[in-house]
């Protein structure tokens, strides 16, 4: 993982200081497990949202599809691939990275005839520290997108609503430019 953020650092110019609170933070995993459903379109396994950490590594045991993406409106299935991860950006790194990768709205859908089962290993920032976009990619050109506020203070209000509502943590994050319309 740190290897990963130090490219993302390099590609963007970052000052080498902007990445301490990622890689200083906590690794969690999770298994997932969804039974088959005989009416899989009157169900969904996990509602739209997109992931409050830096990165997400998900490895889909049994490559049975179910993830999709939200592209342009739509949802996109992503194609399971054998012994393949699929990386998921985060919001946290959305923030730092002042809007330059962005975190993906996504959403799992059962199956009607099979299991299907994942493993998630998510990357989060150190809980004592603050998440801003970094101060080397943010210029007159390229304002702030993004609000400062404490990692504890930010995951607070991402479960203080026990509905899991797409990306509405994060756009409420966003700067408002002089127009009213956020960056």
């Amino acid at each position: 993982m740190a290897e990963i953020l130090r490219q993302i650092r390099k590609k963007l110019r970052m000052d080498e200081t902007d990445m301490t609170i990622l890689l200083e933070g906590k690794q969690a995993m999770g298994f997932n497990y969804y039974p088959p459903c005989p009416q899989p379109e009157q169900v969904i396994g996990l509602p739209p949202h997109s992931d409050f950490g830096v990165i997400t590594f998900l490895f889909e045991v049994n490559n049975v599809q179910g993830l999709q993406i939200k592209k342009d409106g739509l949802w996109i299935p992503v194609k399971s691939l054998p012994n393949a991860f699929i990386i998921n950006i985060g919001d946290t790194l959305e923030i730092l990275t002042n809007g330059a990768y962005r975190s993906i709205e996504h959403r799992v859908t059962v199956n009607s005839l099979k299991e299907r089962m994942s493993i998630a290993t998510f990357y989060n920032p150190k809980m004592d520290g603050e998440i801003a976009p970094a101060p080397s990619l943010v210029t007159p050109e390229t304002p702030a997108m993004f609000k400062r506020i404490g990692v504890a203070d930010y995951t607070k209000g991402l479960f203080k609503n026990t509905k899991i509502d797409g990306k509405a943590h994060l756009d409420a994050m966003r700067i408002q430019n002089e127009q009213g319309r956020s960056n």
